[in-house]
């Protein structure tokens, strides 16, 4: 497991977005940023879910969040721009972006993958993320310590049978993060990082590998310590590192 020991008010005043925020990674990254003081803005395609995390949040006492109902398969162009626009008028900037929102899609040879599906996953897991960080860009480069956080995976760094477009969506998504965190490197505030989370304790998983007992994997929460790093000021000068939280 990544070490790190983050202090209570590591994110206090900061505005941070978190994709998949309902449940899963998603949830226990938004619960984890509030609890250390930031405002976390929900995103996610399940009004329910996002309604339950705001819930919890609010229960303990942090941070208002914000929820905002997005889905990412479907989104159109002007809800991207109506999300930065909204976004600055309410509180001016963004301090952090995690892309935790995924699908996996069917694992299944190529041979077999529908062209359908395989756009589906494209969409979701490269597409829309691309769509969130070039529409937020100027308003993470208004923090004065921005930082953009991508999703990986193990078989988005090396390829693996019957994981089809998951696998190619997670090599994009490396790609999409060296190519910005190149490009960003030594001209501002903002970097830009992935994560590999590893094998934890949630649907995906679930999904992935459904004789498995999912006991053996870590839950959400106990992977937080490289998401809280990375959101923070101690990672300032890293940028464009591909990291394991596990």
């Amino acid at each position: 497991m990544f070490q790190y020991s983050s202090r209570p008010d590591l994110l206090k005043g900061r505005i941070i977005l978190v994709t998949g925020a309902g449940r899963g990674i998603g949830k226990a990254a938004a619960k984890a940023y509030a609890a250390h003081g930031a405002t976390v803005l929900l995103i996610g395609k399940s009004e329910e879910n996002l309604n339950r995390v705001y819930d919890e949040i609010e229960a303990a006492g942090w941070a208002q969040p914000a929820v905002i109902p997005l889905n990412l398969e479907t989104a159109l162009r002007h809800q991207y721009d109506e999300l930065a626009a909204t976004i600055e008028r309410e509180f001016g900037r963004l301090d952090g972006l995690l892309h935790n929102a995924g699908i996996i899609g069917p694992r299944t040879p190529i041979e077999q993958l529908s062209g359908d599906n395989f756009m589906r996953v494209m969409q979701v897991n490269v597409n829309a993320a691309f769509m969130l960080t070039s529409t937020l860009l100027p308003l993470l480069k208004l923090s004065e310590d921005a930082s953009v956080i991508f999703t990986s995976s193990s078989v988005g760094r090396k390829g693996r049978a019957y994981w089809g477009g998951y696998a190619v969506s997670k090599f994009a998504t490396e790609g999409l993060m060296q190519v910005l965190a190149d490009e960003l490197e030594d001209t501002g505030t903002v970097r830009c990082n992935s994560i590999n989370p590893g094998a934890t304790r949630t649907d995906m998983r679930a999904k992935a590998y459904p004789g498995e007992n999912p006991n053996v994997n870590p839950l959400p929460s106990d992977i937080m310590p490289l998401y809280l790093y990375l959101m923070g000021p101690d990672s300032i000068g890293t940028n464009g590192k591909a990291l394991d939280a596990q």
